[in-house]
């Protein structure tokens, strides 16, 4: 495996199971923990640069941080119409694999949006998982996607479909809205086994309700927080100092114990 090394970061390709090679970034001071960070629906792993200043953060405090594209996002292969939570939570099974290959003992998800709703699935089936944080995540999957889409998908799954929101209008592949109905994200909530999960939200949320992430955390068992952002819409604009604060907060005491 290549390393290019930009600056702080690390450059590397990770393949997922169907052979697809995932665009990552790794910043990795010595220590056995990382934090391994999944970017939202329409996102990629740098975040629009926030998810570099966070990594960098972090390494300042000793941790690890793993940024990864989803095979079709971002600079992975792979093309966007034919994403899925099952393939997410492969690509993040992918990942978490190589953190495991080296030697990172303690293994920390972080999520934003439909990447939030991914760790939450994914963990719930790798007990290994030290801690899972939620940023904006999407608890109601075919009730949130069937309103950007303004109607119950139906048709061939290989068949495009449309899906409305502030970004403009995206396709998928019907078989993405038949994915989803197999998963029951309050089910693998309710099934967590974790040291700490973290739920934050931005009371102002435009595209993900906020009664999503008071929905994961009553279902969700203890250890749990829940860290409601006064005013913060779904990206957190003008609010992630605060969700920094919260996040590394919670870190740093999970990571003391």
């Amino acid at each position: 495996m290549i390393f290019i090394n930009t600056g702080n970061w690390n450059e590397l390709f990770i393949k997922n199971k169907a052979g697809l090679q995932l665009s990552t970034l790794t910043i990795e001071p010595p220590g056995n923990t990382v934090v391994v960070v999944c970017h939202g629906f329409t996102g990629s792993k740098e975040g629009g640069g926030r998810a570099l200043e966070m990594g960098e953060a972090l390494a300042g405090k000793g941790l690890s941080t793993v940024l990864f594209d989803f095979a079709g996002c971002g600079n992975s292969e792979g093309r966007f119409e034919d994403i899925s939570l099952t393939g997410h939570a492969d690509d993040l099974e992918s990942v978490v694999t190589w953190c495991r290959q080296r030697d990172y003992s303690n293994i920390i998800l972080n999520g934003r949006s439909f990447g939030g709703s991914t760790v939450v699935e994914y963990a719930s089936r790798d007990s290994d998982i030290k801690a899972v944080c939620t940023w904006a995540a999407v608890a109601r999957l075919e009730e949130l996607f069937n309103k950007f889409a303004g109607q119950e998908i139906s048709g061939p799954p290989d068949q495009l479909s449309a899906i409305h929101g502030d970004e403009g209008t995206i396709y998928l592949k019907n078989k993405f809205f038949y994915d989803l109905k197999q998963y029951n994200l309050l089910k693998a909530a309710a099934s967590l086994d974790l040291r700490g999960l973290l739920i934050i939200h931005g009371s102002a949320d435009e595209s993900v309700p906020v009664e999503d992430a008071r929905l994961l955390y009553e279902a969700a068992p203890e250890p749990k927080q829940l860290a409601l952002i006064d005013g913060a819409d779904h990206r957190f604009s003008d609010h992630i100092d605060q969700v920094w604060d919260s996040f590394f907060a919670w870190l740093m005491q999970l990571t003391s114990k």
